[in-house]
């Protein structure tokens, strides 16, 4: 057990990155080519002390989860891996509807662990990705990480800022130092190579450039409420509790405002937490078994029943990009 450090009069500890506790479970049986790639992933809690003056919201904290994943693979996996990579990590970004970002290959530091031979390598195999999916970069020279080169991702808000969010890091290092070996088809052991992957990072840095990115407007699939069920009196509220009660059986996060105000404050209050559609139910939509929507921006759809409604919402999802 490390002592406790002590800053700005609180004490801390040190504990170790993710890395050794996938190796560890790697190194807990033999590994054959056979079995390679293997990839493991978790929702890791990590820590990084940052002064007291740059801590900023959610986007600059010093404790957060990171979607950590960590591949092992044989040498001639390499370039199809980060390949594939890419791919998975432009779809994720892409889906969230980031299409703006600033890729940068880091490569190695002035303090660096392994051989220069492997260095070459690993660097060589993330410019060779980078390329062969026709991705603009730019060269970040001695940024890599101690041991290896990486490549990031940073993705861009609706303001144009940058936020570091994906990494891709190919290390030869590690597996080195903790012995990570597998049976090659010779039945010579082999080592392995190591691949340290984050789609997007920091988990609270992501939630935060996304609420900067859509300013609180998210789509219809991303909003946390999806309708707001809104009805004209009292005398409606049996019937739009049923309606709420049908959207949410039917998969959709649907909440009623039952309150006793006027139907303007209510649509305002919806229209203030953006909520994607508001359903006016008033005593001609009650008695007719129909609903009247009306989009986050104002625009009114003609008064259409639940079914039909629901169609609507399945039709917008179906046109959201991939």
């Amino acid at each position: 057990m490390f002592s406790p450090i002590e800053i700005e009069g609180q004490e801390y500890q040190l504990k170790p990155m993710n890395c050794p506790f996938h190796i560890q479970i790697y190194k807990s049986r033999m590994r054959s080519y056979r079995d390679l790639p293997i990839r493991y992933a978790e929702l890791g809690t990590v820590y990084r002390y940052e002064p007291s003056g740059t801590l900023h919201g959610l986007l600059r904290v010093r404790g957060f989860t990171q979607d950590d994943a960590h591949l092992f693979l044989s040498p001639d996996q390499l370039d199809e891996e980060i390949f594939a990579l890419l791919d998975f990590t432009l779809f994720v970004l892409r889906r969230f509807g980031f299409e703006t970002y600033e890729i940068y290959l880091s490569t190695r530091p002035e303090k660096y662990a392994g051989t220069l031979e492997n260095w070459a390598k690993a660097e060589a195999a993330l410019k060779k990705a980078l390329e062969r999916k026709g991705l603009p970069f730019e060269v970040d020279p001695g940024e890599g990480v101690f041991y290896g080169p990486k490549i990031d991702i940073k993705i861009k808000d609706m303001l144009g800022r940058s936020w570091q969010c994906s990494t891709i890091q190919v290390d030869f290092n590690n597996p080195e130092r903790f012995d990570a070996t597998y049976i090659a088809e010779d039945g010579s052991p082999r080592r392995a190579i190591m691949i340290h992957r984050a789609l997007m990072g920091s988990l609270e840095r992501f939630f935060g450039v996304l609420v900067e990115h859509y300013a609180g407007a998210f789509p219809l699939w991303l909003a946390p409420v999806q309708v707001d069920v809104l009805p004209v009196t009292d005398r409606q509220s049996d019937y739009a509790q049923d309606v709420v009660a049908r959207l949410r059986s039917a998969g959709w996060r649907a909440e009623g405002d039952f309150r006793n105000e006027k139907l303007g404050y209510k649509i305002r209050e919806s229209q203030m937490q953006k909520v994607p559609y508001a359903l006016v139910v008033g005593e001609r939509e009650a008695l007719q078994g129909q609903v009247a929507p009306r989009k986050r921006g104002g625009e009114q759809i003609p008064p259409v029943s639940l079914e039909e409604f629901i169609g609507i919402l399945k039709g917008e999802l179906e046109t959201t990009p991939t």
